[in-house]
């Protein structure tokens, strides 16, 4: 919670207790913020199945920098949440709690702004490219994969093969709280 606001601090204390939000904010693999409202969430789940419902993609600039700062995981669910005020507003995930942008000098960034630190790197069957980072797991922009692809031509990736299924297992997050808190 180091990066969080200080307004959102001071909402957590004055009301300690506000019920958490599920469903409604998503994350899609291109790093977007996505509102789904009751009709979007009719349709079905943000992820998975035969037509994902993702909802209306955010587009105020000074939202998505508000969510990006104050975007957290609970470590002891791996559920990855925005801090609005008082609420946790749990995320839906397309694919991964982080979406990275490499540039074509092989920093990092993550879809948030914050700048990464890669320390291992993975490809799934079907190409796609993860980064492990200081930050945590994520998938790599569709739009970078040339800089990744060089990134491994030079030698300073070496990529571990995984399944795309065994990632959440794995690097400890959920992919839809909403479901887990179905379940529950």
């Amino acid at each position: 919670m180091a990066g969080m606001d200080d307004i959102v601090r001071q909402a957590m204390a004055k009301w300690p207790k506000v019920p958490h939000c599920f469903g409604w904010l998503g994350l899609d693999a291109r790093g977007n913020w996505c509102l789904r409202d009751e009709q979007a969430q009719a349709h079905g789940p943000f992820s998975g199945g035969p037509a994902p419902a993702r909802g209306s993609v955010v587009q105020h600039v000074k939202l998505i920098a508000f969510i990006g700062r104050n975007y957290v995981c609970d470590d002891a669910t791996g559920q990855w949440y925005f801090q609005n005020g008082p609420q946790r507003v749990f995320v839906e995930l397309e694919i991964t709690p982080w979406v990275w942008r490499v540039s074509d000098d092989f920093s990092v960034n993550a879809h948030t702004g914050a700048s990464a630190r890669v320390q291992r790197s993975f490809a799934d069957e079907t190409g796609r490219v993860y980064l492990e980072t200081d930050l945590g797991f994520g998938l790599v922009y569709s739009l970078d994969m040339l800089h990744a692809a060089d990134a491994i031509e030079a030698g300073l990736w070496v990529p571990e093969s995984v399944t795309a299924q065994e990632l959440p297992a794995r690097f400890s997050y959920v992919i839809s709280p909403q479901a887990r808190q179905a379940e529950a």
